[in-house]
């Protein structure tokens, strides 16, 4: 299984995750099967508000979940219709915020959760 985070810096596994998937600077992409990390840079970061291209941001890698704190409804439905499951994460790290998907601690986002905007407390 992969997994994309949306990170601020670089840290590995210790890095942060982004408070939002269209704004994030750079993404996490890890590999549960074989621990590979890898870092990809937004290549949709400077979308106009409400185009978020979720797959041109992660540069056409293949995850199977996203792990963020708040998303869009364009883009949670956009990465829900290639399958992808979208987590809201909690305080922590990476590496703490894949431990929680592991056991199956991390709520799923619904288009009811998304963010809008106007009210969203990410």
């Amino acid at each position: 299984m992969k997994i994309g985070i949306p990170v601020k810096e670089n840290q590995g596994l210790e890095s942060v995750p982004y408070n939002h998937f269209g704004t994030a600077p750079m993404f996490i992409i890890y590999n549960l099967e074989n621990e590979e990390l890898k870092v990809i840079g937004n290549n949709d970061l400077h979308h106009q508000h409400g185009m978020c291209q979720p797959m041109k941001a992660l540069a056409g890698e293949q995850v199977d979940a996203i792990l963020v704190g708040g998303i869009g409804a364009g883009a949670l439905v956009k990465l829900q219709s290639q399958g992808i499951k979208v987590y809201k994460v909690a305080n922590g790290s990476v590496s703490d915020n894949i431990d929680l998907l592991k056991r199956n601690e991390l709520m799923e986002f619904s288009v009811k959760n998304s963010c809008d905007h106007h009210g969203c407390e990410h």
